[in-house]
């Protein structure tokens, strides 16, 4: 599936929606965030679901650290096994972003145990990065958040699509993703512009309701 919107993903699906909610049909109470679920009533589903999500965000950031493959497996499963591990004990602090700056916090104390066991006979010191990725008012900080917001977006999304219609998903792809008017989206699939809305919605409150805590 194609996740490439004409703007910015994050920004864009966590936007207040314009639609008028009294359009929406009821529908029955989703599950409580993926986060609060791990948190309070953990389930290897939800485990999974945390570990298709950051597997590779994490690695994407171990490898810039001049390690060797093996290492940033090693590492990588070492952030993952600390998150497992802690998670249960997070407290949002309901400031925005707390659950990236804990996991940015886990990651650069990880790094910085693996290099501390290494010899630093290579001259290569990563304590300066460390440094910047940790303090949260660096570029490389808003670097770190920026790119988790949009990776996480996008996976979730994948990992939702299977909950919906095709047609309730082609309608939120392109009416969102794809950023096409609602009678556009109306014309092409031969819906009623107020059923194109009615899709976005579903959609949105599902993904917002399962990324609460995570992308705020």
């Amino acid at each position: 599936m194609n996740l490439t919107p004409r703007r910015t993903l994050p920004k864009l699906i966590l936007s207040p929606p314009n639609d008028t909610r009294a359009n929406s049909p009821a529908v029955s109470e989703t599950p409580v965030s993926l986060l609060e679920r791990l948190r309070t009533h953990p389930d290897p589903t939800s485990w999974r679901r945390l570990l298709d999500l950051y597997t590779p965000l994490i690695r994407a950031w171990v490898v810039r650290y001049g390690l060797q493959p093996s290492d940033v497996d090693d590492v990588a499963q070492e952030v993952l096994a600390a998150i497992v591990r802690e998670l249960p004990g997070f407290q949002h602090d309901f400031r925005r972003g707390a659950f990236r700056r804990w996991l940015r916090t886990v990651t650069v104390n990880r790094l910085r145990n693996f290099w501390r066991a290494r010899d630093r006979s290579s001259g290569l010191d990563p304590e300066p990065v460390l440094a910047q990725l940790e303090d949260p008012s660096s570029n490389l900080s808003r670097i770190w958040d920026e790119e988790h917001d949009r990776h996480v977006a996008r996976r979730l999304l994948e990992l939702i699509e299977p909950e919906f219609e095709p047609a309730t998903w082609q309608a939120f792809r392109l009416l969102v993703l794809e950023d096409l008017p609602t009678s556009d989206v109306a014309d092409r699939l031969g819906i009623t512009p107020n059923a194109v809305r009615i899709a976005k919605s579903r959609v949105l409150n599902r993904f917002r309701r399962e990324a609460e805590g995570l992308i705020d």
